[in-house]
């Protein structure tokens, strides 16, 4: 979950941070390359959640973290699994349908969101840079989508024609996760972050898995280089998370960090020379002012 990095950052810290970045973005471009060859989206996010549980499951064993969770915690960690389960699914339906950093780039309004529903559920004041954040992000963002349809040529209804459903799915994502966010800091303070990801990840993979039987069963890729992509998309995702369990703590890094905000970059540039996905350069002034103001707010001092 997202948190500012200390001050002083090691090289190896640093670089570390930019490599989980690296493999987070490149997860997507590798998905959206297996959906592109018949795999389906909850597919992906049961076989990638269910891997990754059993990945954070080894290193507990390994570490012998005690399963400490309070009966008032349970319901909380159910829930936020469940809120984490449908951001998967919508973050991944995003991707499916628009440019890969774009999709990213929607999600990563989720700041904003974060702040929201701390708002409404706990009467938290927003910070003052927050505030003055959202109309910065949300015009990045608007040059981003290109939402009057000029950089296309098509014109704002055939373009949102094109895109409205991915971006529906992008703030969905966005919503949900920060809501997610808000819950885990507030209603599970004490539960052991590999604890908390393990129990998340499985949740998200049996609930995925449960929808998936509903719905017909699994829908796997059609073509090599689907299975390519879900091979990737779930390697990429899994060793993301053993890096960020088992590396950062000992590189003095908590969590997450601001820099790793630079996900939509590297899927940029890759969704660029792997998928030919490209977008106008006002888009990319836009993606720039997107992902500039999300590591301002999350490398700025307390």
């Amino acid at each position: 979950m997202n948190a500012t990095a200390k001050p002083g950052l090691s090289n190896a810290a640093f670089s570390s941070l930019l490599l989980i970045a690296f493999m987070m973005g490149a997860n997507h471009v590798a998905a959206r390359t297996a959906f592109n060859h018949g795999l389906d989206v909850v597919t992906a996010v049961t076989v990638r959640s269910l891997i990754t549980a059993s990945v954070v499951a080894l290193i507990l064993w390994q570490q012998k973290v005690a399963f400490r969770v309070l009966p008032a915690q349970r319901k909380y960690l159910g829930l936020v699994g469940l809120l984490i389960t449908v951001q998967s699914v919508c973050l991944y339906s995003a991707v499916a349908r628009l440019p890969v950093a774009l999709a990213l780039l929607a999600f990563n309004t989720y700041p904003l969101t974060t702040a929201l529903w701390a708002r409404i559920l706990y009467g938290h004041q927003p910070e003052r840079a927050v505030l003055w954040a959202m109309p910065v992000l949300m015009a990045g963002l608007a040059l981003a989508l290109d939402v009057l349809g000029a950089a296309s040529g098509l014109g704002a209804a055939q373009h949102w024609g094109q895109i409205g459903a991915g971006v529906g799915f992008a703030l969905a994502a966005s919503t949900t996760f920060g809501l997610a966010l808000v819950l885990t800091q507030h209603e599970t303070v004490g539960v052991d972050g590999r604890l908390r990801t393990f129990i998340t990840m499985a949740t998200v993979g049996v609930l995925a898995a449960a929808v998936a039987l509903t719905q017909g069963g699994f829908q796997w890729p059609q073509a090599q280089p689907g299975w390519w992509g879900l091979a990737l998309l779930t390697m990429l995702y899994g060793t993301a998370f053993t890096i960020m369990f088992t590396v950062l703590p000992k590189l003095g890094v908590v969590g997450n960090s601001a820099i790793m905000n630079v996900e939509p970059v590297f899927a940029l540039v890759l969704a660029w020379a792997l998928l030919s996905q490209a977008i106008a350069p006002l888009q990319l002034l836009g993606a720039a002012v997107v992902v500039t103001t999300v590591m301002w707010l999350g490398l700025r001092k307390p």
